[in-house]
């Protein structure tokens, strides 16, 4: 059985990264991911009292966190309080041993001084050593702090803690900002339902909502479900779920989906779907899923993490040996560097800043109405070579906007042709048959059809006056071609050929200069014929098209272009029908597809309306973030070796070493905050 956690106290990603193997090491867990950027837990055992048994695992790793239900509220204004406090009082007294006192009273004021800023880091190693034996930074910033008051750098040693905790309380001030960040983005999680009931509107927890119930939304409100229009007008917000700014009308027998928020009027709604089945909680469920999903490079930093505090250590004690026999340097020379390597040595810069990036990216996508399954998808969508796009509710609208009509045999006119396809198509509920409808846009009566059949995936057929007559498939209406047109046969005979044109998306010719202007290069694949299929293609610019195929045929040559190995290959499409391309393609993006169960379950990545512009976004922020996790990275271990090589020559201090381990965290910290910016 799947658990999820809240963590509190952790405020290191290098022991996020510790946790979480400790706890994939235990043979009774199945899984186990530590989400550092959301403080989350999440296990999969069958052990009755899981949180009790996780809880033991995880404090043998890091005494002070503590293992949470989901819903506990989480205080982290106390422990920062608090250690501001803790700084400031160790500070003064430092200071006071250090400038107004002398002799054995100043030493006693820098002791006490010491001890009350290494309080937190001395409490943590110790009982990690003892509990885990297992040393981490804080060990490291003791041992330097307490070395450098040995080697008579008393100022140095005071001066690194003192950097250090400020470090510590900024960086998870920046952290929880960022969080915070994130958590505002996607805040569309409903508090409570209006429930109207016989004699009154009561609040009520949705999850208490059942199909079939009517509640109200009014002015300000979020929709807490998602339901029919029975009553009313308004205007809804739906920028949390599409990115779209601008305000959407709705009035009786209008879908409405849950997470709009109401700007203006008065609505009643007759619920569709239980809330755990509703679009706000699917799309809340992606998002909570998506960031437990590690891509290539956030897995190499966490294996990268773990050997790096080893390596520095094995460092620090050869500059020790090796600087004294081989270069003449002082013992307490060399011992001063050593320490700088190991204040230098917490991956914690490296170890936050991928992570962090990614979860801000998956927001960001969110926001702008894409969502983005996990940092692993994130990550390839900015790397794309190809893209393959379906035409039918992808390219095009999906909806006939205009047809093109052969009449085949002399003896019928056209409007009488006209009348008698959207006679038969009348009484069909088919796409297709609402499409003849649709353009046409005439109602003839149908009270002389007789013998009504409709033939599933092929046809209608009827008898009007003593006439046989059919409308459907060149097989169907035993036509001599084979084509998809529509085709209507009286008597047996074909009189007439119809062909539906689709309406061709706005947005769709744009999308594909851009995706070219990127270098990724668009295919579409189709199963309409030739004419309509080059047609469509040329209207949008795209070169490469494959036309007259089945979905098995689409399947098939996806798999050439993957196997092909020309980099990596999207496939764009409806959802529903495309299911098997989705699922194969290396990344698989799903059109207009809010609030389907099985677009969601096929694809990849969910464009969470009908516009083609948002792969483009959706790839812009891949290729931001993958930015900024490079600039970090860069930044971090260029500035970490950089200290490292300068404080072995003996040009680096103390004060350098702490700025290239919490300074640089800080700094890529809020780097990586233009994420969400730009």
């Amino acid at each position: 059985m799947r658990y999820k956690y809240k963590l509190s106290n952790l405020d290191c990603p290098n022991c996020a990264l510790r946790i979480e193997d400790k706890l994939k090491s235990d043979k009774n867990i199945r899984y186990a991911n530590v989400n550092f950027p959301k403080l989350t837990l999440t296990v999969d055992t069958d052990i009755k009292d899981a949180k009790k048994y996780v809880s033991q695992i995880v404090k043998s790793v890091e005494p002070s966190v503590n293992v949470l239900n989901l819903n506990d509220n989480v205080n982290n204004k106390k422990s920062l309080v608090f250690h501001t406090i803790r700084l400031i009082v160790g500070l003064l007294i430092s200071l006071l041993g250090m400038f107004l006192f002398k002799d054995n009273i100043s030493k006693i004021l820098i002791i006490i001084g010491y001890l009350i800023l290494l309080l937190r880091t001395i409490t943590n190693s110790i009982k990690l050593l003892f509990k885990s034996k297992t040393i981490n930074e804080n060990l490291l910033v003791t041992i330097s702090c307490i070395g450098a008051y040995l080697t008579n750098n008393i100022h140095e040693g005071l001066m690194v803690i003192v950097l250090y905790e400020v470090g510590k309380i900024l960086e998870e001030l920046a952290v929880n900002n960022s969080r915070k960040s994130i958590s505002d983005l996607m805040d569309i999680k409903p508090d409570y339902a209006n429930l109207k009931t016989n004699k009154e509107v009561i609040k009520t927890d949705p999850l208490m909502v059942k199909i079939g119930d009517v509640i109200v939304i009014k002015q300000g409100e979020k929709v807490p479900l998602d339901g029919i229009v029975i009553k009313g007008d308004a205007k809804l917000n739906t920028s949390a779920l599409t990115g779209e700014s601008k305000l959407r009308s709705v009035s009786v027998n209008d879908k409405v989906l849950s997470g709009s928020v109401n700007e203006s009027g008065l609505i009643e709604l007759k619920v569709t779907n239980t809330y755990e089945d509703s679009t706000v909680n699917k799309i809340l469920n992606l998002v909570e899923e998506a960031s437990d999903r590690k891509a290539k490079t956030e897995n190499f930093v966490s294996k990268a993490a773990k050997v790096y505090t080893p390596i520095v250590l094995i460092l620090a004690i050869l500059v020790t040996i090796v600087l004294p026999l081989l270069f003449n340097v002082k013992l307490e020379d060399a011992i001063y560097r050593a320490l700088v390597f190991l204040v230098i040595s917490c991956p914690c810069a490296i170890a936050i800043s991928v992570p962090l990036s990614y979860f801000t990216g998956i927001g960001r996508s969110s926001k702008e109405g894409v969502l983005v399954k996990g940092s692993d998808f994130l990550d390839l969508l900015g790397k794309i070579k190809q893209i393959i796009f379906d035409k039918t509710g992808t390219i095009t609208t999906g909806k006939f906007s205009s047809y093109k009509l052969n009449v085949l045999d002399n003896n019928y006119k056209k409007d009488d042709v006209i009348k008698m396809y959207v006679k038969l198509e009348m009484l069909s509920n088919h796409p297709i048959a609402k499409g003849i409808i649709e353009v046409f846009n005439i109602k003839p009566k149908t009270n002389d059809i007789k013998n009504y059949k409709e033939t599933s995936g092929k046809g209608v057929s009827c008898e009007i006056k003593n006439k046989k007559i059919k409308v459907g498939s060149s097989s169907f209406c035993k036509a001599k071609e084979k084509s998809n047109a529509i085709y209507l046969s009286v008597d047996e005979k074909v009189v007439a050929k119809l062909e539906l044109i689709d309406g061709v998306k706005k947005d769709a010719k744009k999308t594909i200069s851009n995706l070219k202007k990127i270098g990724i290069t668009p295919y579409m694949f189709t199963g309409d014929n030739k004419d309509i299929a080059l047609d469509i293609a040329k209207k949008v610019g795209i070169d490469n098209v494959n036309y007259e195929l089945l979905p098995n045929d689409k399947y098939e040559l996806l798999k050439e272009k993957i196997n092909d190995d020309n980099g990596v290959v999207a496939f764009v499409g409806d959802g529903i029908n495309d299911a098997p391309s989705l699922a194969l393609a290396d990344i698989g993006i799903s059109m207009g597809s809010l609030g389907s169960a099985s677009a969601i379950e096929a694809s990849d990545v969910v464009i969470m309306t009908d516009e083609l512009e948002k792969i483009v976004k959706a790839i812009k922020i891949s290729k931001y973030t993958n930015k900024i996790i490079k600039q970090n990275l860069i930044f971090a271990i260029g500035v970490k070796v950089l200290v490292l090589l300068l404080s072995s020559l003996g040009l680096a201090s103390m004060w350098q070493a702490v700025f290239a381990d919490t300074g640089v965290t800080l700094l890529t910290i809020i780097n990586t905050t233009r994420i969400l910016k730009k």
